[in-house]
């Protein structure tokens, strides 16, 4: 009989792990839904935004996490590594719930972001006082919410992710370090532009390694090891592959929030334009751009009332600056950089295979 090959044995386990999430992940939310509806049922709406929001969205962090636990010699489909996918799942809900807020960003995956839902909600119903006030409070109280819930479905894990154990402690320093890089996202925004030049893209980088590297790709690797029982040498092994990896799917995501194309995204054309956000990009960009280009990039960052033309003018600033072409090298290099540690690691050929997809998707992507 012929084997099945490495990519189809692994995109089968894949998918497997894949559907066991999707029923656990809508058994938890089924239960909280229940136990909400006991309370009033006019709280619904946090429960229907939530579902909505995790019943989408590439899996990268469950799918990582469960890789980490095969690469150090956990079996196929054991019940920690779907939990554990649960927990990340409501953990990154959170995060975009919170983080849509913050930036003003009213669509997420072609739908209204959270936030916008509940002021819609506000507005159809007739209801007094300011809806925008009422959508963010919402949704504030939404992703607090999904909090709480990655919180249990991470207990619900037991021994394996008790207090004081290593995947415990990567956990919790997982969701800290992510509220200190949305700080100082948000920090660069509003000091960056009277900060020294020279440290921009110095600060750029820590932002995109604490905001976002290192718990999409990072940890929940390090968690699905440690769950595993992964000794000191594996999860540091582990880390040499996903830091650079996650920091290359980062810079793919700023990319792709000023050039990408809004059908494919999701988002508006533009919209880390209008967000003022100081990326890699844009910090490479102030640097090599002349004095003009330096002018149009001040007044135009940050401004949401920026129209598809003016977005075009800031494109061709970085582009033409060489900032555009200086990201995607520094991708490539990161990429390179993470698949010769997976290289070094010795992983089983199933294990190194689905690590290798999954990079290779989350430094290709296009959405």
């Amino acid at each position: 009989m012929q084997q099945p090959s490495a990519s189809a044995a692994h995109e089968g386990e894949q998918s497997r792990y894949r559907e066991a999430l999707a029923a656990q992940l809508g058994a938890f939310l089924d239960r909280r839904r229940a136990d909400m509806e006991n309370v009033s049922p006019d709280v619904a709406p946090l429960m229907e935004a939530i579902t909505g929001l995790v019943s989408g969205g590439k899996r990268l962090r469950a799918l990582l996490s469960y890789w980490g636990w095969r690469g150090a010699g956990g079996g196929e489909l054991a019940p920690q590594t779907v939990a554990t996918g649960v927990a990340l799942e409501l953990f990154q809900a959170a995060a975009l719930i919170h983080d849509d807020i913050i930036d003003r960003s009213d669509t997420r995956r072609g739908a209204p972001s959270v936030h916008r839902r509940f002021a819609q909600l506000h507005e159809g119903s007739g209801w007094t006082l300011d809806g925008e006030r009422f959508g963010h409070a919402a949704a504030i109280l939404t992703g607090d919410l999904c909090l709480s819930f990655s919180e249990e479905a991470f207990t619900e894990i037991g021994e394996a992710a008790g207090a004081g154990t290593p995947a415990r402690r990567i956990f919790n320093t997982m969701r800290a370090e992510v509220m200190a890089g949305q700080y100082l996202d948000i920090l660069e925004e509003v000091a960056g532009p009277v900060r020294s030049p020279e440290s921009a893209v110095s600060r750029a980088r820590t932002v995109i390694r604490f905001k976002s590297a290192k718990y999409s790709t990072e940890h929940p690797l390090g968690i699905g090891g440690a769950l595993a029982g992964a000794d000191d040498e594996t999860l540091a092994g582990y880390a040499r592959f996903s830091l650079p990896l996650g920091e290359a799917f980062q810079l793919r995501d700023d990319v792709l929030g000023v050039f990408g194309d809004p059908l494919t995204t999701g988002k508006p054309a533009g919209d880390d334009l209008r967000e003022g956000k100081r990326t890699m990009l844009v910090a490479l960009a102030l640097g090599a751009a002349g004095e003009a280009g330096r002018q149009e990039l001040a007044r135009g960052l940050g401004n949401p009332g920026l129209e598809l033309d003016d977005v075009d003018r800031l494109r061709a600033v970085i582009a033409d600056s060489g900032a555009l072409a200086q990201t995607e090298e520094l991708i490539d290099r990161l990429a390179h950089q993470a698949a010769e540690a997976l290289d070094r690691l010795g992983l089983d050929p199933l294990v190194h295979g689905a690590l290798t997809a999954l990079g290779r998707a989350a430094v290709r992507r296009t959405a």
